[in-house]
């Protein structure tokens, strides 16, 4: 999981079993899903597990105000999660501790000075981060940035909204430079748990310490630094920071909402030293790579839960602000499927993401449907205007009232105006019928379903 520092005891170490490492894994996991992301990296990511006797659980925080946080705010919800896989827990002990030097292998404390070394979270990888045109360039730039021998620029610097992929690559870089030099020390964590350490650090009068662990490392991940925008005694300490690691000819990788020119509030001197070496950005994902994220996130699911490819690409195409709501829309369709036990169609796709779908819903007209429904059987907007009962113009002048009512806001009356007809009725015959020649006739289906995707695009 991602974190800061992973500190222990002062002149003390870690000392836990094999299994207490093994359930700590899986509670910082439920941590995260329970407190949130930006509760998670603030206060529950930097603990590092002391051990675990049975009745206590022990725990130290970087500082002694974090240490009493967690204490007042998270002392229950580690109790409980802990106790799911020791039900004799009884309590949870959060103490002020040091930072300490880890390795994949080892358990025992190392220099005081040196900064956490693990864990970045193992889930991401360069080989499931789905590549496309919008992403290419900050990928093979992240690349290089983990591989070894020096790197031909110094700092990376990734740019984009949310929900893009920037931590996934950061964290893709840290396994893969770990995987590379299993001794290194790596560090990531947001420029807002910077600024909370050092401002900890500060009113401890331990700044000294605070520079030593970071300065120490040989790969500094930070990320979202447009949140020390404004904050000039921590933009002070990040920029000395960065100075020592470019200079020292270690690692620097920084991500933010916005490229360097474009953050607000943030020095001059931050800004060039962060665009003296590589800015890539991650732009929106197209349609295609939209598809083929969805692809590889339902390989993994399976048999347990099957997504015909019409769903896929109605995901594809309605969920267009970012990848991990792509991705959070498609969890929540194959969940709800599991739950209630139902196959995944396109229509319980619609109704288990009807409030996500109002939010991106883009206007719909009855026009534009009728324009589509006029194209799609070859013919004239004014034939289905008209009153002519023949079953060629009859038939699709029926479908486009149906796909009035069922995929715009507008009422049954308004709806009976745009087709020239003064009774709401004939548009409730008319969505009736539909619905029965579906059932019926595999034809009308299908012309259905494909109006349907037509106009979803």
């Amino acid at each position: 999981m991602p974190s800061g520092f992973q500190p222990v005891p002062q002149g003390g170490s870690i000392d836990f079993s094999v299994n207490d490492r093994d359930v700590w894994t899986r509670v910082r996991a439920a941590l995260k899903a329970d407190a949130g992301d930006h509760s998670y990296e603030a206060w529950l990511a930097p603990l590092a597990l002391i051990g675990c006797d049975g009745e206590t659980l022990r725990l130290a925080a970087p500082s002694a105000f974090a240490a009493d946080w967690v204490t007042s705010n998270y002392a229950d919800l580690l109790r409980r999660h802990w106790s799911q896989h020791q039900p004799s827990l009884r309590r949870v002990a959060v103490q002020q501790g040091q930072a300490m030097v880890a390795t994949p292998s080892a358990t025992k404390a190392a220099a005081p000075a040196a900064a956490q070394s693990l864990p970045v979270d193992a889930r991401y990888s360069f080989d499931n981060f789905i590549v496309g045109k919008s992403n290419e360039l900050a990928y093979n730039a992240a690349l290089a940035m983990a591989e070894p021998g020096a790197p031909g620029f110094n700092p990376l610097f990734l740019h984009g909204t949310t929900g893009l992929g920037k931590t996934h690559l950061m964290h893709a870089i840290g396994n893969s430079y770990l995987a590379h030099h299993p001794s290194a020390r790596v560090a990531y964590l947001s420029a807002e748990k910077f600024m909370v350490e050092f401002m900890a650090a500060m009113r401890a009068k331990d700044t000294i310490s605070f520079k030593q662990r970071l300065r120490s490392v040989d790969l500094l991940m930070i990320d979202d630094v447009q949140f020390i925008a404004g904050k000039e005694s921590t933009q002070e300490e990040f920029f000395h920071t960065m100075n020592e690691i470019i200079g020292a000819g270690k690692r620097l990788v920084i991500t933010a909402d916005r490229s360097p020119q474009n953050l607000e509030g943030i020095q001059e001197r931050i800004l060039s030293r962060m665009a003296w070496g590589l800015v890539a950005d991650i732009n929106p994902a197209d349609y295609e790579l939209r598809l083929n994220i969805l692809h590889a996130k339902v390989a993994t699911l399976g048999n347990r839960c099957a997504v015909p490819d019409d769903v896929i690409e109605f995901l594809a195409r309605k969920i267009t602000a970012n990848v991990r709501e792509l991705e959070g829309a498609l969890n929540r369709v194959t969940a709800f499927a599991l739950l209630v036990n139902k196959p995944v169609s396109l229509e319980f796709t619609r109704e288990t993401l009807a409030d996500l779908l109002r939010a991106h819903e883009k206007k719909l007209t009855i026009d534009e449907i009728q324009r589509k429904v006029a194209d799609y059987y070859g013919l004239k907007v004014a034939d289905l205007l008209c009153e002519r009962r023949a079953r060629e113009v009859a038939r699709p002048r029926q479908i486009a009232m149906y796909l009035a009512k069922k995929m715009t806001p507008r009422s049954l009356p308004e709806i009976g105006r745009r087709f020239g007809k003064r009774d709401h009725t004939t548009v409730m015959h008319a969505v009736k019928r539909v619905e029965q020649l579906r059932a019926d006739d595999r034809e009308i289906d299908s012309d259905v379903a494909t109006l349907t995707r037509l106009l979803d695009g």
